[in-house]
């Protein structure tokens, strides 16, 4: 019988309801003629491009022809010699603060919000400088809209607009108040000319109406009574906005926009391990697209975790490093798209990686891969005992390196027989040796269920090779009792 291996990453409030897990894996649907509905994917591996400053990687900004990298307090404006791989560095100044940044563009002026400070950097004049403006109140996320930089007040409900094509100068006079809802302004996007504002409790939207004091006017029936949990949550993906987000109810659903209301995407699985995080108002959120698949990376620093969210498959997945043992949250802290390649930065020091498909380790160190599911389909467990004779997992074999770790790939496997709570020893068999195509991955000899009568198995994996599972399918025999 065919297990249900393929599918998302579920783990229930009860494992016993459901202890689906996929860590550095996520699906991928096959539309017609192919072995099954679908197959995993192993994710990409981190493919280490430049060390840039002391880190960790606060911002990641793409002007021009230049990737401009806020590292620790340092900001670089960096670029690739277009004849060899080096990377040329160029020191620009320095900022503030520790945690992440915000920045934004209008085609000469770079602006880096730091929360509070902000700062400029004008890409004609090769200028840096912190904006000193009086009127300058500070800015925790910045926008660009019409001419126009858009950012939100530190620890307020106000939002403000800098003078046209001038980030350096700010009128006292402009600034609004988003007063839908007596809550606080907690972060700002500006999506299709268009500024949400994201309080605590709800969302306004506001348009550049061209007005002469302050430009910006809400749009009526643009409001929304879902709020923002963390401000650096928000990110644009697949035409549309996802957030993190909160209302006087609760918190911890994870949102995308549908016009101007929100759209629950998060699980009740995904929502109960939000829970148990304690703080996610530091939780950070990118966007990224690959192989056509479209990712909404949310990180919980706090919680050392990391949840991604696949547009294309609407399921979620776990993305993980592997330290002392343990999955910890994956290294990535920031992204942007440049030279043709996805580039996220290190959270903990100066590291700027590629995401490469063919790149089978984070940087060298090991990339666990680890799916979890139910023996039996849904509805096909009779809380009889079964002999459970041999597993073999329909994958890619023949895929070991012609030499050092992963000439002779493992894939481990255990079980547990408690819903799991418990777990069996691990035993491993080859995934083939390189060309030897014809493996099977099979394990045999895997007894009778016994406690709950209900299987879950888990296989895993540390060689750096290429991992694509299409199916399980479990020779498994009824018994009496």
């Amino acid at each position: 019988m065919d297990s249900p291996i393929l599918g998302a990453s579920y783990v229930a409030r009860s494992v016993n309801a459901a202890d689906n897990r996929m860590i550095n894996m996520y699906p991928e649907a096959v539309p017609e003629g192919g072995m099954t509905a679908g197959f995993l994917s192993r994710a990409p591996g981190l493919r280490r491009l430049v060390e840039i400053g002391e880190g960790p990687i606060r911002g990641l900004w793409v002007l021009g022809e230049y990737l401009y990298v806020v590292s620790g307090s340092s900001v670089y404006q960096a670029s690739l010699y277009t004849t060899t791989t080096a990377w040329r560095l160029l020191l620009l100044g320095t900022v503030t603060g520790t945690g992440p940044v915000s920045m934004s563009d209008n085609g000469t002026q770079l602006f880096i919000a730091c929360n509070p400070d902000g700062y400029i950097f004008n890409s004609t004049t090769n200028v840096f400088a912190q904006i000193t403006d009086p009127d300058f109140p500070g800015a925790v996320r910045v926008g660009y809209l019409d001419g126009y930089f858009v950012f939100n007040e530190p620890n307020s409900s106000r939002v403000w607009v800098t003078q046209l094509l001038d980030g350096l100068s700010v009128d006292p006079l402009d600034f609004a108040s988003a007063e839908g809802d007596p809550d606080q302004l907690v972060s700002l996007i500006v999506d299709h000319r268009e500024a949400w504002l994201f309080g605590t409790n709800s969302i306004e939207v506001w348009y550049d109406a061209g007005l002469p004091d302050f430009p910006l006017q809400r749009i009526q029936g643009a409001f929304n009574e879902i709020g923002c949990s963390a401000p650096y949550s928000v990110a644009k993906l697949d035409n549309g906005l996802f957030w993190l987000g909160s209302d006087a109810r609760g918190r911890g659903i994870v949102y995308r926009s549908n016009g101007y209301t929100g759209t629950r995407v998060s699980t009740h699985a995904i929502e109960w391990q939000i829970q148990q995080y304690g703080d996610i108002s530091d939780a950070i959120g990118y966007t990224y697209q690959q192989d056509g698949h479209a990712f909404y990376v949310l990180i919980f620093p706090t919680a050392q975790t990391t949840w991604v969210y696949d547009v294309a498959t609407q399921v979620w997945h776990e993305r993980a490093g592997w330290d002392n043992g343990d999955f910890v949250r994956h290294r990535s802290n920031c992204q942007a798209s440049y030279n043709n390649e996805i580039i996220v930065g290190d959270f903990e020091n100066g590291n700027i990686y590629a995401f490469d498909m063919e790149e089978y380790a984070d940087n060298g160190d090991v990339q666990k891969w680890l799916r979890s599911w139910r023996a039996l389909p849904t509805g096909s467990n009779d809380l009889k005992r079964t002999t459970q004779h041999t597993l073999q997992i329909s994958c890619e074999a023949g895929v070991g390196l012609n030499t050092g770790q992963g000439d002779n790939p493992q894939m481990m496997l255990r079980f547990s027989d408690d819903g799991g709570h418990t777990w069996s020893n691990e035993r491993s068999t080859s995934m083939g040796k390189v060309g030897e195509y014809y493996r099977r991955v099979i394990y045999r000899r895997l007894g009778m269920t016994l406690k709950l009568r209900d299987r879950v198995y888990e296989i895993s994996g540390t060689d750096p090779v290429k991992i694509a599972i299409t199916g399980a399918q479990l020779y498994v025999t009824p018994t009496n009792a």
